[in-house]
C-alpha cells in the first residue's frame, strides 16, 4: 500500500489563489526552510544586535501573504519573489520607524563610538535602497523588479526571467543598467 505524494508547492499556490486558504496552509511547511533561509540573509545584511529576529520576519511575511488578496501564482519562484517583497518591506518600516524614534522623543548624551556605530547603520542604507528602488521604478518598472527579485528575492537570473516571463538576457541587461543607476541614485 504506497501512499499518494501529496500537492507539490506550484498545485498549492494555484489553489490557494483560487481561493482555497488550507492549500496556504499546505503551502508554508513546503516553503518555510526557504523562507527562514531568505530572512536569516536579510538579517544578517542588517546592523549588529538588530533585534527583529528570523522567525520574526518570516511570521510577520505569512501574515501579510495570507492577507493577500487572490493572485494568480505562477510557480514557486513568483511565491518567493512576493514573499522577499514582504520581507523587503517589513525590514524597511522597522528601519524607518526606528529612525522615527532616534530623531524625537527624549535627547540623549552620544559618546562618540556609538556615534561612529550610528553612521554605519545598516538600516539607514535599506532605507536609502528601498527609496532608490522606489524611484527607478518611476522610471523602469521592470528593471526595478529585476533588482528586487535578484537582490531581495535571491532568485536566479533564470528565475527572475521566468517570474518576468521575458528573457535571460533581458535580465541581465536589466540588472546591469539597474545597479549603475541605482549607484549614481545612492552616491548623491
Amino acid at each position: 500500500m504506497t501512499s499518494r505524494p501529496g500537492p507539490n508547492a506550484t498545485e498549492l499556490l494555484v489553489a490557494w489563489g483560487n481561493g482555497d486558504q488550507s492549500a496556504f496552509d499546505q503551502l508554508v511547511p513546503l516553503v518555510y526552510q526557504e523562507l527562514r533561509s531568505l530572512a536569516q540573509r536579510y538579517i544578517r545584511q542588517e546592523r549588529p544586535g538588530h533585534t527583529l529576529q528570523a522567525t520574526a520576519l518570516v511570521n510577520e511575511a505569512y501574515l501579510r501573504l495570507v492577507d493577500i488578496n487572490r493572485i494568480q501564482w505562477q510557480n514557486r519562484a513568483h511565491f518567493m519573489a512576493v514573499a522577499a517583497q514582504a520581507m523587503r518591506r517589513i525590514l524597511v518600516e522597522f528601519a524607518r520607524q526606528r529612525h522615527r524614534q532616534k530623531r524625537g522623543g527624549e535627547l540623549q548624551r552620544v559618546m562618540l563610538d556609538d556615534a561612529m556605530e550610528v553612521a554605519q547603520d545598516k538600516g539607514a542604507d535599506l532605507v536609502a535602497l528601498s527609496d532608490a528602488l522606489s524611484a527607478l521604478a518611476a522610471v523602469d518598472h521592470r528593471m526595478s523588479q529585476v533588482v528586487e527579485l535578484r537582490f531581495f528575492g535571491g532568485l536566479s537570473v533564470e528565475e527572475t526571467a521566468e517570474v518576468l516571463t521575458v528573457s535571460s538576457e533581458t535580465v541581465m541587461r536589466d540588472w546591469k543598467t539597474a545597479k549603475v543607476w541605482l549607484l549614481r541614485e545612492l552616491s548623491r
